[in-house]
């Protein structure tokens, strides 16, 4: 099943940002970043695609600026993810 990360250049953002969802509401998680990304500090964070128009206004109320982007991950049987990048609207 799909699902969303956020990827950004610096961890202390990463756990920032995940601890803003959280207190939004919005189930979120710190993971590995996929290699396809292949930017940033190695960590993302991890959430469920439904949630996304929750996750890009929490991300603008909370003005981190070392966002690389948001991505759509979709997992694919014995093989590397797909990964596509998501509009900021």
């Amino acid at each position: 099943m799909p699902f969303g990360i956020a990827s950004f250049r610096s961890r202390q953002q990463v756990f920032a940002f995940e601890a803003a969802l959280s207190r939004g509401g919005v189930r979120a998680e710190v993971v590995s970043t996929p290699r396809e990304v292949a930017l940033g500090c190695g960590l993302s964070v991890r959430f469920d695609l439904t949630e996304y128009p929750r996750v890009t206004d929490i991300y603008r109320r909370t003005r981190l600026n070392n966002l690389i982007g948001f991505y759509r991950v979709t997992p694919v049987n014995y093989g590397r993810p797909q990964i596509s990048a998501l509009p900021v609207n």
